[in-house]
């Protein structure tokens, strides 16, 4: 079942990341596609800062880097930022691990994760970010492991 959040601008970002956060069930494993500049790091960074990552950690994207770290002062949870742009192809990604992180437990965020579709996890929510006319955004995330009627 496919739900969706509609994110009417930047003032909006931190409820709409609240309501995300309620339909992440129990994945770890977050498949976070969108055009170049749909706002993919944008709300990933809004999320983090929900789930308790100091605002200082939270800035921007992990584009140079490929994975930024953090962990959240609340739960003490660790979370892994990927921005897989820069990947070019399978072999790229298992050279930084990627495996490792996606079997690790730990909470996962990847933007352009076509680049490593064929080894995402069977369960990995799949979240599209669109970018409306009126300048919004629409989250519309499918979680194959949510319970909806347990919200």
């Amino acid at each position: 079942m496919t739900h969706t959040i509609h994110i009417p601008n930047l003032e909006a970002l931190p409820e709409a990341a609240r309501k995300f956060i309620h339909l992440m069930g129990d994945a770890t494993v977050f498949a976070i596609d969108g055009s170049m500049g749909a706002g993919k790091t944008t709300f990933i960074n809004a999320l983090a800062r929900e789930l308790g990552v100091a605002d200082d950690e939270a800035t921007g994207s992990p584009t140079f880097a490929i994975v930024n770290e953090y962990r959240s002062e609340t739960t003490a949870e660790l979370i892994y930022h990927f921005d897989l742009y820069r990947i070019e192809n399978l072999e790229q990604a298992f050279d930084i691990g990627i495996e490792d992180y996606l079997d690790s437990g730990a909470l996962c965020l990847i933007e352009w994760p076509d680049r490593i579709d064929d080894i995402l996890p069977d369960d990995t929510v799949r979240v599209a970010i669109t970018e409306l006319p009126d300048g919004s955004r629409q989250l519309s995330i499918d979680n194959p492991t949510l319970n909806i009627e347990k919200i």
